[in-house]
């Protein structure tokens, strides 16, 4: 695990106004990728204390979520559990061959009542108080996923920012963010999901500063999640051949997408330091036909 990321300037993205550079949490870990880390950290911590056996949660067919999960159960010695949103009939994707591969239980729960099963499992097992299955929610959505979160900004280094931009998938990240910038910093994110109207509000629940300065900016999510044109994947071609940047189709693509475009539209105020984070989840994008990425 590297404890210090670096923070790559992006010297295409500087224009006279602002300086862009970016926290490359993708080189933390091969596996336990980019954010992952931060938001299971103090979940691994809290289920070993509870001497849990085994640790649950939840994601779609190309969640980068559970293969860490799976990855970091399986090194603290836990059985793991992932509940996906898919039929036990679709092909395996990449993603869940991999969580597999490291241990994984999958139970497939469908897409039409995802949310209602997934509330339920996770309500009856709290009530259970000696129970030896710990759930997670989500994306690490919570408290102790927020406050893993709020260590990413640790460094000294990262202080110097005017504005941290960030890809939002539940808001669990941007919410520990959020929580630990300086009051001077404004926090913008960057929702990959198409018509959430509910994440405002899911993020203010894990949000201790009920006046920090952040916003959710919502018109880049490209048609929604996962999908994908023909104008991302150049861009993302693009970007790895001038700035040897990789990211993925789901969060890193649209969000320095979005920052490019920004800069474009004078967004930032004259003399701005942006510090762009870098959440990982490259292995997403296995999903693409050989040849699609350069990288």
């Amino acid at each position: 695990m590297t404890a210090n990321p670096i923070i790559q300037f992006l010297p295409t993205y500087t224009s006279t106004a602002s300086q862009v550079s970016l926290l490359r949490l993708d080189q933390l870990h091969s596996i336990v990728s980019g954010n992952k880390w931060y938001k299971l950290r103090f979940y691994i911590q809290d289920a070993l204390e509870k001497k849990a056996k085994t640790i649950a949660s939840f994601g779609g067919p190309y969640s980068n979520h559970l293969v860490a999960l799976a990855y970091a159960a399986k090194e603290n010695n836990f059985k793991s559990i992932g509940y996906v949103r898919a039929n036990i009939n679709e092909p395996l994707t990449p993603s869940l061959e991999d969580a597999m591969q490291y241990g994984m239980h999958l139970e497939f729960i469908g897409r039409t009542h995802f949310q209602s099963i997934k509330n339920k499992l996770i309500e009856t097992n709290k009530e259970d108080t000696f129970s030896a299955l710990y759930f997670i929610d989500e994306g690490g959505y919570g408290i102790l996923g927020a406050q893993g979160a709020s260590t990413i900004l640790s460094s000294q280094a990262t202080s110097q920012f005017d504005y941290i931009i960030a890809a939002v998938g539940t808001g669990t990240m941007l919410a520990g963010i959020i929580n630990s910038a300086s009051p001077k910093q404004k926090i913008i994110g960057i929702p990959i999901l198409k018509n959430e109207i509910s994440l405002d509000a899911e993020i203010n629940a894990l949000v201790i500063n009920k006046d920090a300065n952040w916003k959710l900016l919502h018109q880049f999510h490209q048609g929604g999640y996962a999908k994908i044109n023909p104008a991302l994947i150049e861009f993302m071609n693009a970007l790895w051949t001038h700035e040897k940047v990789p990211t993925d189709m789901v969060y890193t693509g649209k969000l320095l997408f979005a920052v490019k475009a920004l800069i474009k539209e004078n967004y930032f105020e004259a003399n701005s330091k942006v510090l762009v984070l870098h959440s990982g989840g490259l292995q997403g994008n296995r999903s693409l036909p050989n040849g699609t990425l350069l990288f």
